[in-house]
């Protein structure tokens, strides 16, 4: 079986054409459990998102805040592995028809192969991975693979990217390009989303046709409503896990994301 990175292209093209944002939400595996984190990816796929992202969790998740930090500590406690991701990523495919993404550091794919790990997740049904830590100098490895069976190879940019830089991350990507800035962190809230709207200009400025989506710390409708604005995607993943964590037991943390998605669905439809 192929990947699904056509899927993943036609559902960024579809939302374009209704002159809109994409929904992009974002859990880990093995969140709280593993079959409990397939309840809250189906959950927040049926409750409006357009696409997700799959946490491959890590000991060391450098460029994730504390709130994912903790949802992948307790998904490693409770032993998660890669054969876990996998399965996640097909059930919420299979349940859902719509595009499944892994976002995971380089160092699992590199210690489980990369041959192995691209073949594993076409067969999944996967539509690609978001590597934010490999280098485009030293990806040339994995994106022969992830073209061989149809996955996207999604890179990361940062306000920090230099024009040249952002160029040759543009050139080597596909399915989306991964901006990522931070809101109510660096600086006031209204010149971190400066930022971010001058990083996705500065993108879009390289000549790329890929969609550019921004994950941004959105947590509620009208921050996405906002983002919507300058972004062709909206990616969303601290306010899912949080929903999860304060829930007082399982039932309560799957209706909450299905409603934030609801929530966010209508974000991105600029409904504030």
């Amino acid at each position: 079986m192929s990947g699904t990175i056509q899927l993943l292209t036609d559902t960024l093209a579809a939302a374009r054409a209704e002159g809109r944002s994409a929904l992009i939400a974002y859990l880990p595996a093995g969140f709280p459990t593993v079959d409990g984190g397939i309840d809250a990816i189906k959950a927040v796929l049926d409750g409006g998102a357009d696409i997700v992202e799959v946490g491959l969790p890590h000991s060391d998740p450098v460029l994730d805040g504390p709130v994912i930090q903790t949802a992948d500590d307790l998904a490693l406690r409770g032993g998660v592995k890669i054969a876990d991701v996998m399965r996640t990523v097909r059930e919420a495919y299979e349940a859902t028809g719509k595009p499944v993404l892994v976002m995971t550091y380089w160092n699992p794919i590199d210690r489980y192969g990369v041959e192995r790990f691209t073949a594993e997740l076409a067969e999944a049904g996967g539509a690609g991975c978001i590597l934010p830590d490999l280098p485009v100098q030293e990806s040339a490895l994995w994106r022969e693979h992830a073209e061989k069976h149809g996955l996207a190879t999604v890179f990361v940019v940062a306000p920090s990217s230099r024009d040249e830089r952002l160029a040759e991350i543009t050139a080597a990507g596909s399915g989306f390009v991964y901006a990522a800035s931070l809101m109510g962190v660096t600086g006031t809230r209204e010149s971190v989303g400066e930022q971010a709207q001058d990083l996705v200009r500065r993108t879009r400025g390289t000549g790329t046709e890929l969609p550019v989506c921004v994950g941004l710390g959105v947590s509620n409708q009208a921050q996405a409503a906002e983002v919507a604005g300058f972004a062709d995607g909206v990616i969303v993943g601290s306010a899912f896990v949080k929903r999860m964590l304060d829930a007082p037991d399982h039932a309560s943390g799957i209706a909450a994301v299905r409603e934030l998605a609801g929530e966010l669905a209508k974000g991105v439809r600029g409904q504030a």
